[in-house]
């Protein structure tokens, strides 16, 4: 349940963890984060290192059910009201998702349902869209499928690359992704998140 220090958050993560950073960085009495789950070693678990967050690795298995398992009960001993996907790189099972429903989100650096997938700047660009974004969903056994909670449009400048789009639309994310996790409720009877 909500604690006196807010709503507690396990992030998973997968890379260099710049999304990480940002809801390290602006942790309050709104919300904080408890732990910090990676599929991999990554750059991300230093810096929660750093911040005196601990962190847990549960590295991918052969048997792709089984890990999810693992994942979850790693997780679930976290005891997080609110589970936040922050470039975590493996899509979540079934049983990860019925133990965890309506307390995962996800952020996805377009305007879904527009561009959904691992490629949604490029795609974004190829289309020849003159705005893209960045949303925040509820994670479902879809690939960014989930219920949108927020988003923040970018707009794409003339002869704008990916790499460049993609660090704009970065910056909009870990913006979105705090002002999301300020506005959070729990329901006390459910645990399920609302905002």
């Amino acid at each position: 349940m909500t604690s006196p220090q807010g709503i507690s958050v396990t992030v998973l993560v997968s890379g260099s963890g710049t999304l990480l950073q940002s809801i390290l960085d602006n942790q309050d009495s709104h919300y904080y984060v408890n732990h910090v789950v990676a599929d991999v070693e990554c750059a991300a678990l230093e810096r929660a290192d750093k911040a005196g967050v601990p962190t847990r690795v549960i590295s991918m298995m052969e048997d792709r059910a089984a890990w999810n398992v693992t994942l979850a009960d790693a997780v679930e001993a976290t005891d997080p009201d609110l589970v936040v996907s922050a470039g975590f790189m493996k899509i979540l099972g079934q049983d990860f998702l019925n133990r965890f429903d309506g307390r995962i989100i996800n952020t996805h650096p377009a305007l879904l349902p527009s561009f959904p997938g691992a490629h949604a700047v490029r795609d974004a660009l190829a289309y020849g869209v003159k705005v893209t974004g960045s949303t925040v969903h509820y994670v479902d056994a879809g690939v960014d499928t989930g219920e949108i909670i927020a988003q923040r449009a970018v707009e794409i400048r003339a002869g704008e690359d990916e790499a460049a789009l993609h660090e704009r639309i970065k910056v909009v994310e870990r913006e979105l992704i705090v002002d999301t996790l300020r506005s959070a409720t729990i329901d006390p009877t459910t645990r399920k998140v609302k905002f």
